[in-house]
Formats: C-alpha cells, structure tokens, sequence
C-alpha cells in the first residue's frame, strides 16, 4: 500500500512537472518573440528550448522552478546568433540577445541596448 502512494505522489508530480513547464516556455516564447521584434531581428525557428532548471526563492521566499532557456535569432535572415531568457517560476526575469552590434537586454517589457 504505502508504496502505491509513493507511485501515484511521484506520478502527479510529474505531471504537475510538465503541465507547468509548457505554461512556462508558452511564456518563454511570447517575451523572446516581442524582444526579437523590437529588437528589429528575426526570432529564428519560432521556438525556444530549456537550457537548465534548478530550484531557487522568488522575491518574496518562496521556493520555486528557475529555467532558462536558449532561442536563436537574426539579423539579415542568414545568420545565426544567440539568446536566452531566464525565468523564475512562470516570471520572465530577462531576455538577453546577444546582438552582434552589442547585446540587448528585456527587462520589464522594455528593450534595451547594452553599450
């Protein structure tokens, strides 16, 4: 019996899991898509994937899921150039693209030019 509820406590938070981290890249790939947009480049293959997740404290302690995940953009449609978004929970903390002229960084829903 008690490891039939071990099996099912670990099989919900697996779902748990998956159904949160596809709400969270949903996330993801909206802010890398308007940072790309007003940034002026491409976003490339209109995808976004995880780069790592580890456990962290949001601003107000609680414990939660930090991601980041990595997308590719460009510039003139023929080159490959990289960025990351880095989240905590489901928040978008940053996007950053690494911009040949310079990187660019999200923050708040505003662009900026990193000089």
């Amino acid at each position: 019996m008690p490891e039939t509820l071990i099996f099912i406590a670990v099989l919900v938070g697996l779902v748990w899991l998956w159904a949160d981290s596809t709400r969270a890249r949903e996330v993801a790939l909206q802010y890398c898509g308007r940072a790309c947009q007003d940034a002026s480049v491409q976003f490339l293959d209109q995808t976004v994937a995880l780069a790592s997740l580890s456990l962290g404290r949001d601003a107000r302690g609680r414990l939660v899921l930090l991601r980041r995940y990595g997308f590719e953009f460009s510039t003139n449609g023929t080159d490959r150039h990289r960025g990351v978004a880095a989240m905590t929970g489901r928040t978008v903390e940053f996007v950053r693209l690494e911009h040949p002229g310079g990187p660019f960084i999200m923050t708040g829903g505003t662009v900026h030019a990193i000089n």
